[in-house]
């Protein structure tokens, strides 16, 4: 398969640079997004040794065996936090009805920041490996920061003041979502991949990929799909289906997936993809953008609140219903 170099932008301007260098950051992230919807980002500030750490804390959990995992699935069943098996998701259903299940299985922990509040429902943390309760609320927080960057950027890219979009950011929604992809011992099923073609929901997804066979890739204008490069020390990051309502399809949620290994391949395929799926104030409401607006091209989506947004694609994605 062709290959896609994504955009290569560098936030290290925009995090300790001046107005001028964070003007030109600026628009080398909106070019990205109006373009592929995709960009990579290098400099982003993030240590490389608690990435390492928290990536083999991650691989260790899902070499347990899945009675010690499924320990930590949740009596709803739902994506928003616990061990999800093999078997219970789709994301191919949001746009192409039944779909046979994703060839993956993942660790999700939603909004660590706000855990302890009335009405936030608790994260299940493994007791094994001892260390991953602890990474995943340092990593939490070092993605909460480096979303913060994000968010002034994508104002800025959007032709306004930097903290324009700060107020509906106050408690932003995060979900960490760390997901496995397992040796393919059995061939899929016809039209099954590990995670199929779909949208994100939200408005940035910040995605920490490896190398290994069988990644990410990106159906381009002309309808053809291409692997993304694995550049090292990177975080992909992508336009959600919120984001791309909020700015009046100005910036695009771009159709992609996560393709099967090579049948022929020896050795391990086995993959480990690290997810934050990120969104203003569960509260907030998302209308049209004004410097997205205009007499000739006037808004396409009425105001929705983000929350319930999200919530209803999550369901829609799912074999068993969130409740």
């Amino acid at each position: 398969m062709a290959e896609i170099a994504l955009p290569l932008v560098d936030l290290s301007s925009f995090i300790g640079g001046d107005a001028a260098a964070r003007a030109n950051v600026a628009r080398e992230f909106t070019k990205a997004f109006e373009t592929v919807g995709f960009a990579v980002v290098v400099g982003h500030g993030i240590p490389e040794p608690l990435i390492d750490e928290t990536y083999a804390a991650m691989t260790a959990f899902f070499d347990a065996s899945f009675e010690a995992k499924s320990a930590y699935t949740p009596p709803e069943k739902a994506k928003g936090r616990g061990y999800l098996p093999m078997g219970i998701e789709s994301v191919g259903k949001t746009l192409a009805g039944e779909t046979p299940p994703d060839l993956c299985e993942a660790l999700v922990f939603g909004a660590p920041h706000r855990e302890g509040r009335p009405g936030h429902r608790p994260n299940f943390y493994p007791e094994q490996p001892p260390e991953l309760a602890g990474l995943v609320k340092r990593y939490s927080a070092e993605i909460l920061k480096l979303n913060a960057h994000l968010v002034q950027l994508m104002a800025l890219a959007l032709d306004m003041e930097e903290d324009a979009l700060d107020p509906l950011h106050t408690d932003p929604a995060l979900t960490l979502r760390f997901v496995n992809y397992p040796d393919q011992v059995e061939e899929p099923k016809p039209g099954q991949l590990r995670y199929g073609e779909h949208h994100d929901y939200g408005t940035l997804t910040i995605l920490r990929q490896d190398a290994a066979p069988g990644g990410l890739e990106i159906r381009d204008f002309d309808g053809v799909w291409k692997e993304a490069t694995v550049v090292p020390g990177s975080f992909v990051i992508n336009v959600g289906d919120l984001l791309a309502r909020w700015t009046n399809d100005r910036w695009r949620s771009t159709l992609h997936r996560v393709s099967n290994p090579p049948r022929g391949l020896t050795g391990s395929t086995k993959r480990l993809s690290m997810v934050a799926f990120t969104g203003p104030n569960e509260d907030a409401e998302i209308t049209v953008l004004p410097t997205c607006r205009s007499e000739d091209a006037p808004a396409k989506y009425p105001p929705v609140k983000a929350g319930e947004y999200i919530l209803s694609k999550i369901a829609a994605s799912h074999e068993i219903k969130a409740d």
